[in-house]
């Protein structure tokens, strides 16, 4: 197996490797507040906390080589992976963003662990960045217990692989095919000998998406891997380097724990209103989004999800940090705007482009509820 129980990583892998990947780096557009100095951890284990409410551990836990991580106003940059490690074996590390608790490392404010059962929905979203002169997968995980546990090793880990490149595959065998979030994954099913893991590998590099992470916990449970009255523990996205690495990165990464039916918080309902003004010309559009909280709770750490119709492309935005440039979009809070009052609303905007004929987007969610258009 990759790692001894008593190491801050859980056990990830046996014999016969996991995933890598490559790909090319998504648009990203971010309005970015006042600039923050960014943090470099080179500590085996270090970690640091990334948008005041996710954790960036080093988690080098393979290796004695030296390996950095740098974080970023959203996400994290890995600026050293030294060294190399066999391809038929574990990785190297696992450099990696966390919302939740990993080893008694909890991330700032989470309400994780949580019950399956009492999870409306998990919405999370990703933009990566690939390099071409290493081996490694991009991938999540999402660790499940029978227990609200905060420490020591979860009885199932679920892999989401986005991307891989080099001789490397995931723990098992592949056991088959299956539709997740409205796309094709191969499924491998196995164990490393401590805990039970299921892996979505897609057949092509996925460099950003936005997606509820419960549809992949929900694959567990139908396939015995998990039952509702069991814990999600936390949700971490990153990398496993088998061989070299410096250059990747996480360009973002965004993670909200919807429970108890009421994603607004608890004391009351999360209601949503969304207006979206355009300006269109040929070729070219702006809009102007407002987000209305219209129920009788504050909603913290905002993200509004939606789609662009066909052809349409985001070159800029303002007030808000946007998950990818075409497809899902999801458009999360800064620092200044985080929070929506009962009653109040967050105003953001963008520039694009378009081809044929433009529309406005079908719907948006909130936090994963959906909201009425103005």
């Amino acid at each position: 197996m990759r790692l001894l129980p008593c190491l801050p990583r859980p056990p990830r892998g046996a014999v016969g490797a996991v995933v890598s990947a490559l790909a090319t780096v998504a648009a990203l557009f971010v309005a970015t507040p006042q600039a923050q100095a960014d943090t470099t951890v080179c500590e085996q284990f270090g970690s640091t906390v990334v948008q005041g409410r996710y954790v960036l551990q080093n988690n080098r836990w393979n290796t004695n080589e030296t390996q950095c991580v740098t974080s970023t106003g959203t996400g994290f940059r890995l600026t050293r992976a030294d060294g190399s490690v066999p391809t038929t074996g574990g990785p190297k590390s696992y450099p990696s963003l966390f919302y939740g608790c990993h080893y008694t490392n909890c991330s700032p404010g989470t309400n994780l662990p949580a019950q399956l059962s009492r999870i409306s929905s998990a919405p999370s979203s990703i933009s990566y960045g690939f390099v071409n002169d290493a081996v490694y997968n991009a991938s999540y995980d999402i660790w499940l217990d029978p227990t609200p546990r905060t420490d020591g090793v979860n009885r199932t880990e679920i892999m989401i692989w986005f991307n891989k490149v080099g001789q490397i595959q995931p723990i098992g065998s592949q056991v088959g095919t299956a539709t997740v979030g409205g796309r094709s994954w191969q499924v491998w099913q196995g164990s490393n000998g401590t805990n039970d893991v299921i892996s979505f590998v897609a057949p092509s590099a996925v460099s950003s998406w936005s997606f509820d992470v419960m549809d992949f916990v929900r694959q567990a449970v139908a396939r015995g891997l998990a039952q509702n009255t069991w814990y999600l523990t936390s949700v971490q996205a990153g990398f496993e380097p088998w061989q070299n690495g410096a250059g990747l990165a996480v360009n973002s990464f965004s993670q909200t724990v919807n429970t108890g039916g009421a994603p607004g918080g608890p004391g009351g309902t999360t209601a949503c209103k969304v207006g979206y003004a355009t300006n269109v010309w040929q070729g070219g559009f702006t809009a102007d989004v407002t987000v209305t909280n219209t129920g009788s709770a504050p909603v913290d750490g905002w993200r509004l999800a939606f789609t662009l119709p066909s052809g349409q492309r985001i070159t800029s935005a303002w007030n808000a940090a946007l998950s990818s440039s075409s497809g899902s979009v999801t458009a999360s809070g800064l620092t200044h705007n985080a929070s929506i009052a009962p009653g109040g609303s967050q105003t953001f905007g963008f520039q694009g482009t378009y081809s044929g004929t433009f529309a406005a987007p079908g719907g948006f969610t909130l936090n994963g509820t959906a909201c009425s258009v103005a």
